[in-house]
C-alpha cells in the first residue's frame, strides 16, 4: 500500500491538489468507495475504520443512506503512468444519492474539478444516476465513469459499461470497474482520478476568495464553515470578512477535515478546509457567501448557489407549548447546517404555536423532524404535507396558499397546482403498470426512449401535490423495487381542486383540514373521518363527525355518547318511573351537546396526521 506523508496544508502547489466528488444513485456504493479510498490512502487506520466512516450522523448510519456532504483531504502516490511516484493531494466529498438531497449535491460540485459517476454493475442506470450526471456537466466537470459490485454474482459489466459509454461519451474500455466492498480496482481509480483530473485554477497573489459551501453548528466551538479556496489564502489570526453581510470576524482556527479536523497555519488556492471564528449567531456564515480578508478585501464575489424553492410544505409543532423557545432556536442551528429548509411561525387554532417549514420533499420533511427530535430532544407533532397553490378570485385577487387554513373563502375564479417534470427509469415489462399509476395521479406522458433492450426511461408530468404523498411507495410496490424516480420543478397548471374541511361537533378543527383534487375528496373525507372515529375517545354526549366541502358536508361518522346506566336500581314496578329516568337523561345529553367541547387528545393528532395521505389512486376509494 503506498503511503508518503502528504504536503502541508497552505504550502501545497495547486498543480499537485485534485479536488473530485463521487455521485450517484442510492446504494450504488458511494459510502463505501470512500470507505476503501481512506484505507487505501492510509489516512484511516484499521482499528478506527468502520463501514460509512463518512456517514457521521446516527440517523444515516441506521437508514444507510448519506444525507450530508462530507469533505476530506487525502495523501496519495500515484503507482503507474508518467507521474509514478509523484504525491498529490486529493480531496474527495462525498455526497447523498436521494433526490430530496440533489441540492446537497450541487452545491459539492462547485468545490470539485471532477466526479466520479457510479454505477452498480448489478442495477445498472436508474434515474438519479441520470440527474446528478446533468448537475455534474452543467457544473462543466470533468466525468469519471466507474461501474461497482462487480463482485456480484448478479453483475453484468459488459451490458452497463456499454450502456455507461453511451452515456457518457466514451468507449467501454474507458469505463473503470470495481468493487468497493473488496477493494478491487480501486488503486487504479485513483491513479486514473490524478490522471484525468484538471489542477483546481486560481490566482495566489490575488485577494484572498473562498465559496463557503456548508457550514456546521457546534455546541462549543460555535460555527464552523467549509469552505473552498478560489484565490489568494487565508491564515490564522486573519480578520475575515463576509462579502453577502459585510460581518467581520477573527480567525481563531482553520485546517483540513483528514479525515478529522487538521489545524494549519493558512489554507491556499484549490483547497478544501474549514474555519472557526468563534460566531455563536448561525445566521454570520450562509452558504454561497464569500469569504475575503478585512485587510485585503476582494472586489467581486463569487457565484454562490442558487437557492432551492421549498416543494412541500407542513407544520411542526411542539407537543409541549413551553418548548416553543426551543424549536425556533433548533431550526435556526439546523437550517445553518441544511439550506434548503425554510421556516416561519405559524398558529394553530388546535396544536398551537409551531411553524411553518418548507422542504424539498418527503424523505427531507422526515429526516428533518428525526434530526430535530434526536440532535435537540423535542417532541413534535407535524401537520399533513401539501403544496403551495396560487387561488385566483373572482375579483382579480390572487392568494398564495402554503397551509390549507390560508385558503380563501368566496368565489374562486382558479386554482393552480405545481407541478414537477418526472424521469421514471424501469424494466420494460412494468410499463403498463407505472402508466396506470401515473394516469390516477393525473399524470401525462411526455415521452419514452428504450435505454437497452429491456430498459425503458419514461418522462411524465405530475402535480407535485401527488408526488407528495405515496407515489414512490406505490411505484416501488408496484415494479417490485426496480423502477426509480427523479424529479424537476416545471411550473404549475389549473386544477379542480377543493378544501375539504374536517367538523367535530359543528366546529372545523384546522389540523385536519387539506387541499385535494375533487375526485379524491370524498374518499379524503371517509377515510379522516373513520380514523377520527376509532381515535376520539367516546364523550358523555354523542359527536358527530363530518367532512365538508364549503357548506356541503360529503362524508359523515358519529361517536356514541358514553351511557350511564340509570335503570340500574329499578327492580319491577311500573313501566312509566323507567321511561322518565330515560327521558331525563336524554333532555341532559341533549343539553350537553350543546354546551359540550370534543376533547381530542395528542394521540389522535398524531396517530391521524402520521398517515394521512389523500390519494386519487382508485384503491384507496374501497
Amino acid at each position: 500500500m503506498p503511503t508518503t506523508s502528504a504536503p502541508q496544508p497552505g504550502s501545497t502547489d495547486p498543480a499537485i491538489i485534485r479536488n473530485f466528488c463521487i455521485i450517484a444513485h442510492i446504494d450504488h456504493g458511494k459510502s463505501t468507495l470512500a470507505d476503501r479510498m481512506l484505507q487505501l490512502t492510509g489516512v484511516v487506520d484499521e482499528r478506527s475504520a468502520r463501514a460509512q466512516y463518512l456517514d457521521r450522523m446516527d440517523i444515516e448510519r441506521e437508514r444507510g443512506i448519506t444525507i450530508k456532504s462530507q469533505a476530506v483531504r487525502m495523501p496519495w502516490t500515484v503507482t503507474e503512468g508518467e507521474a509514478t511516484g509523484t504525491t498529490y493531494v486529493l480531496n474527495m466529498i462525498d455526497t447523498p444519492g436521494h433526490v430530496d438531497f440533489t441540492y446537497e449535491v450541487s452545491r459539492s460540485l462547485e468545490a470539485c474539478e471532477a466526479a466520479i459517476l457510479l454505477v452498480d454493475a448489478a442495477q445498472g442506470i436508474e434515474a438519479q444516476t441520470l440527474a446528478n450526471l446533468y448537475l455534474a456537466m452543467g457544473a462543466d466537470l470533468q466525468i469519471i465513469p466507474v461501474l461497482n459490485k462487480i463482485d456480484l454474482p448478479s453483475a453484468n459489466p459488459e451490458k452497463y459499461a456499454a450502456e455507461l459509454a453511451n452515456l457518457v461519451g466514451c468507449d467501454p474500455e474507458d469505463v473503470l470497474q470495481v468493487s468497493a466492498k473488496t477493494g478491487l480496482g480501486v488503486e487504479a481509480l485513483l491513479n486514473e482520478i490524478v490522471a484525468q483530473t484538471p489542477p483546481p485554477v486560481g490566482r495566489a497573489d490575488a485577494p484572498a476568495r473562498a465559496l463557503i459551501f456548508d457550514s456546521v453548528y457546534d455546541t462549543y466551538r460555535g460555527v464552523i464553515t467549509y469552505v473552498r479556496v478560489v484565490d489568494g489564502k487565508l491564515s490564522h489570526r486573519d480578520r475575515i470578512k463576509m462579502m453577502s453581510t459585510g460581518a467581520t470576524h477573527e480567525l481563531l482556527e482553520l485546517g483540513v477535515i483528514s479525515p478529522e479536523q487538521v489545524k494549519a497555519d493558512h489554507i491556499g488556492v484549490g483547497e478544501v478546509g474549514y474555519l472557526i471564528t468563534g460566531v455563536k449567531d448561525v445566521r454570520q456564515s450562509r452558504v454561497g457567501d464569500t469569504v475575503t480578508t478585512q485587510a485585503a478585501s476582494a472586489t467581486e464575489a463569487l457565484g454562490g448557489y442558487q437557492h432551492p424553492n421549498p416543494m412541500v410544505y407542513a407544520g411542526l409543532y411542539p407537543i409541549d407549548g413551553d418548548q416553543y423557545p426551543d424549536l425556533r432556536e433548533a431550526l435556526d442551528k439546523l437550517q445553518l447546517n441544511d439550506a434548503a429548509l425554510t421556516y416561519e411561525p405559524e398558529t394553530s387554532g388546535a396544536l398551537g404555536f409551531g411553524f411553518r417549514c418548507g422542504f424539498l420533499g418527503l424523505l427531507h420533511m422526515e429526516i428533518t423532524r428525526d434530526r430535530l427530535e434526536r440532535e435537540f430532544n423535542l417532541d413534535l407533532i407535524s401537520t399533513a404535507p401539501n403544496v403551495v397553490y396560487q387561488v385566483a378570485m373572482e375579483d382579480g385577487s390572487v392568494h398564495t396558499v402554503t397551509n390549507p387554513s390560508e385558503y380563501p373563502e368566496g368565489k374562486i375564479a382558479e386554482v393552480r397546482e405545481p407541478v414537477v417534470n418526472a424521469t421514471i427509469l424501469a424494466p420494460a415489462d412494468y410499463i403498463g403498470t407505472i402508466m396506470e399509476l401515473c394516469q390516477n395521479k393525473r399524470g401525462t406522458l411526455q415521452g419514452m426512449d428504450y435505454l437497452s433492450e429491456d430498459r425503458v426511461e419514461m418522462r411524465y408530468t405530475l402535480p407535485m401535490g401527488e408526488i407528495a404523498f405515496d407515489f414512490f411507495d406505490q411505484l416501488k410496490s408496484r415494479t417490485k423495487g426496480y423502477a426509480s424516480l427523479n424529479y424537476e420543478f416545471a411550473g404549475d397548471q389549473a386544477a379542480d381542486l377543493v378544501k375539504v374541511d374536517i367538523l367535530l361537533q359543528g366546529e372545523p378543527v384546522d389540523a385536519f383540514s387539506a387541499i385535494v383534487h375533487r375526485d379524491a375528496a370524498y374518499g379524503y373525507g371517509v377515510m379522516l373521518a373513520g380514523k377520527l372515529k376509532d381515535l376520539i375517545p367516546r364523550q358523555q354526549f354523542e359527536v358527530p363527525i363530518q367532512a365538508a366541502i364549503g357548506a356541503r358536508v360529503i362524508a359523515r361518522e358519529t361517536i356514541r355518547a358514553i351511557r350511564k346506566d340509570v335503570l340500574a336500581k329499578c327492580y319491577g314496578g311500573d313501566i312509566t318511573r323507567k321511561r322518565k329516568l330515560l327521558e331525563k337523561q336524554k333532555e341532559g345529553k341533549k343539553r350537553m351537546k350543546m354546551v359540550g367541547r370534543v376533547e381530542v387528545p395528542q394521540e389522535a393528532f398524531v396517530a391521524a396526521l402520521s398517515t394521512t395521505q389523500p390519494s386519487t389512486d382508485k384503491s384507496s376509494k374501497k
